[in-house]
C-alpha cells in the first residue's frame, strides 16, 4: 500500500503520457512530410488504337477485328498497335500496355515515339464455340500520369 501512495503522489509518473503524446505527434509530421513530397500523377494520357488484326494477315485500322467462323475455331493470336500521348500531344515514352480478354493476355513497353505494338502469346485467346463476339480490356501506366483503363477496347466479331 505503501508503495502505490508513492507512485501516484511521484510528479514524475506524468512524464511517460507526456512522452507518448510527443512522439505520436511528432511520427505524424514525419509521415505527412513524407506523403507530402511524392509527386502525384499530373496529366491524362491519350490512347488511340492505331491498328488491330491477326497475326498472318494485313491489320485494320481501329479496333475491331473480323474472323470467319472457320478460323475462330482455332486459337487467335491478335496483334495491336496503339499509340500513348500526353494532353499537348507528345509522346508517352516507357508506359506500360496490358492487353487481356478471352483467356489471352499481351503486354509491352512504349518506345521513345509512344508507339508499342501488343501481341498475344500463341493459342491463347479462343471463341467459345456458340460465342460470337468477344471483348479485350487495356491498360496503360507510366509515371506522371493517371493510369488509363479501358473496357472492351478491342473486339473481336465472328462471321458466319
Amino acid at each position: 500500500m505503501k508503495n502505490a501512495r508513492r507512485i501516484f503522489n511521484d510528479e514524475r509518473a506524468i512524464e511517460l503520457p507526456i512522452n507518448i503524446v510527443v512522439m505520436l505527434v511528432v511520427g505524424m509530421v514525419a509521415l505527412a512530410a513524407l506523403i507530402a513530397i511524392i509527386p502525384p500523377p499530373t496529366k491524362n494520357m491519350a490512347v488511340n488504337i492505331d491498328e488491330a488484326g491477326l497475326q498472318g494477315t494485313i491489320p485494320g485500322a481501329g479496333n475491331t477485328i473480323v474472323v470467319d467462323a472457320v478460323t475462330a475455331q482455332n486459337p487467335l493470336t491478335i496483334i495491336v498497335k496503339i499509340t500513348a500521348t500526353d494532353p499537348d500531344g507528345n509522346p508517352v515514352r516507357n508506359a506500360n500496355a496490358v492487353l487481356r480478354g478471352l483467356g489471352g493476355v499481351a503486354s509491352n513497353t512504349t518506345d521513345i515515339n509512344g508507339e508499342t505494338t501488343l501481341i498475344t502469346t500463341a493459342a491463347q485467346v479462343e471463341m467459345g464455340a456458340n460465342q460470337n463476339e468477344g471483348t479485350m480490356d487495356l491498360t496503360i501506366a507510366a509515371d506522371g500520369f493517371y493510369d488509363y483503363e479501358k473496357k472492351d477496347a478491342v473486339m473481336v466479331i465472328k462471321t458466319k
